[in-house]
């Protein structure tokens, strides 16, 4: 008799494979037979009219700090993410010496917008090396798996001290060093290393993070270590500009060690056809024996301003700068709703010299009602300044009154990447190019702006069932790329596909019933720390390892959750 059966499904089941409607039968965390009828199970779930799917490999999150106590990492584990990634962007916890804890939180807050209230308060600090780091978090119980990677602004403090966080270049005994922990922590089970390049990242003292500079010879010399260490993915984020603009470090760095780079790849306002000419050397370079795997996003990259979110119009504002920011929510709203405040605020210019904010702060033709259901692909003629116009308003005025909506809980959605031309004909484009892999829904992280962990569900919300203004994509060629694609960038070769002999991961859909909420902030991190989070509907069965995590959405309890040392051999 099997542990577990799932009946009648319609299994999609991670190759690409046409789908087909089965069994499948579990037994000791693994799969042990896939279609057909299978025998009797201990307990029997009936899937008729479900979508069965493996279980979603989720590869760019930044739970370092929420995986010390979470044993959920929501909201990742409601979209049916069954593994995750973390230590993406060259941000983390380890290394790290007693007494330069602060440095790190610093760090995570700054590029990832995670409380550092919540960090100081949730994390205990257990360890020093990556390796005690891996350590700490193995022996907490958790609904799913992860997996971790060796942040180079953490490696690059802890060797360099003062010297690495300010970004003086390494001495080749700083990079001998760095290369040693990096092995070590390859060695203890980090599935990668990861860097910041991007003047964009900054630490919450307004500092590019460390290793944003780095020489050829540093990253290289991690490179090799990976090499040494026998596997390893290098992850990076990057401007693209400068020594990076022409590949030829990452070209070098693989094709020396035989080990993959990715990094985020995405379609930018000021340069709309960049992706293309990118990915086009990106596949002459791979031709000439690379190994570069641009990372991309299936909708856009989209920020949430809300009177309670990180960034909105009206955040520098003098008027509400020095006399509002401050008041609860409720006091807050109900001071803007005065006629003179309105009228003063609005009569106000944005006070910051920061050209990125000034732009995301004022371009109200990328400023959109979300709605619920979420529309992550509005028409032009929806944004807040068509809508101003034909109103008779201002954009700014318009703004304002939106954000007053729902008691000042209303979000506008805002699009600033992968959206230059107001539909999304380019993402499908990047998504169906088989040189790239699907990621960057940064689980854990931007908890004041961002809400992306619900991308898994948007994959098959939107590109499979509910597209209208284009073409969409079959079901199993979307399960495959969040699925058997990702599992494999990063050597999990035992899971990413109902096969047997296959870890056990898996979830059972109404794809019909599938719905994704309006994203909500909620104050549930530590130290009442804010995050915003999306709900969803129609997830009737979650499994990993045989067990089943959640049913109806709900946690069955279950915590057969692991932590993953190095890659994965296939069965």
């Amino acid at each position: 008799m099997h542990d577990l059966v799932i009946r009648n499904g319609k299994i999609v089941d991670g190759t690409g494979a046409p789908a087909c409607v089965g069994d499948i039968a579990i037994d000791g965390g693994v799969i042990a037979s896939v279609g057909g009828k299978a025998g009797a199970g201990r307990r029997e779930i009936d899937a008729s009219g479900l979508l069965v799917t493996p279980g979603f490999v989720d590869i760019h999150t930044h739970y370092d700090g929420q995986v010390t106590w979470d044993p959920y990492l929501s909201p990742s584990s409601w979209h049916g993410v069954t593994t995750l990634v973390m230590g993406n962007c060259g941000v983390g916890f380890a290394p790290v010496e007693a007494g330069k804890q602060e440095f790190l939180i610093g760090l995570m807050e700054g590029v990832e917008d995670i409380p550092g209230t919540a960090l100081a308060e949730g994390i205990n600090w257990s360890w020093e090396s990556f390796p005690q780091y891996l350590d700490a978090i193995e022996k907490m119980q958790r609904v799913i798996d992860v997996g971790a990677q060796v942040p180079h602004g953490a490696v690059r403090a802890y060797v360099m001290g003062e010297r690495g966080a300010h970004n003086e270049e390494a001495t080749e005994e700083d990079i001998t060093r760095m290369a040693a922990l990096v092995r070590e922590a390859i060695e203890a089970g980090a599935l990668g290393f990861s860097t910041s390049r991007t003047m964009l990242h900054r630490a919450k003292n307004k500092e590019v993070v460390p290793g944003t500079f780095a020489s050829e010879a540093e990253l290289l010399g991690i490179g090799r270590a990976l090499r040494a260490a026998g596997h390893g993915v290098f992850e990076m984020a990057s401007d693209m500009t400068g020594p990076d603009a022409t590949m030829e470090w990452m070209i070098k760095l693989t094709r020396e060690t035989g080990l993959p780079i990715t990094f985020a790849m995405g379609q930018g306002d000021q340069n709309p056809d960049g992706w293309r000419r990118m990915l086009d050397r990106v596949k002459l370079y791979n031709s000439a024996g690379a190994h570069l795997a641009p990372q991309i996003s299936p909708r856009p990259t989209g920020m949430l301003m809300g009177l309670q979110s990180s960034l909105h119009p009206f955040i520098t504002h003098p008027t509400y700068h020095r006399e509002l920011a401050h008041l609860p929510i409720d006091e807050r709203v109900a001071e803007m709703r005065k006629p003179e405040v309105r009228a003063r605020i609005l009569a106000e210019e944005p006070a910051t010299k920061d050209r990125v904010t000034r732009y995301l702060v004022t371009n109200f033709a990328k400023y959109f009602r979300l709605g619920d259901p979420p529309d992550y692909e509005p028409a032009p003629e929806t944004s807040v300044a068509a809508c101003a116009q034909q109103a008779g308003k201002s954009a700014a005025e318009l703004t304002y009154d939106l954000l007053l909506e729902r008691n000042g809980r209303e979000m506008l959605y805002v699009p600033f990447s992968n959206y230059a031309s107001y539909n999304l004909d380019a993402v499908r484009e990047m998504m169906t190019d088989t040189t790239t892999t699907l990621g960057l829904s940064d689980g854990g992280a931007h908890c004041g702006l961002i809400c992306d962990a619900s991308m898994p569900t948007y994959l098959l919300t939107h590109w499979v069932r509910d597209r209208s203004r284009g073409d969409r994509l079959p079901v199993e060629f979307v399960v495959r790329r969040q699925t058997a694609d990702t599992a494999k960038l990063y050597g999990l070769n035992d899971r990413g596909a109902l096969k047997p002999g296959l870890k056990a991961d898996l979830n059972a859909i109404d794809l019909d019933g599938l719905r994704l909420h309006a994203p909500e902030m909620v104050f549930d991190l530590p130290a009442g720390g804010r995050r915003l989070v999306q709900r969803v509907d129609g997830y009737k069965h979650t499994v990993v390892s045989g067990e089943v995590t959640y049913e109806d959405g709900k946690p069955t309890g279950a915590m057969p959750g692991r932590l993953i040392r190095g890659p994965q051999p296939a069965a």
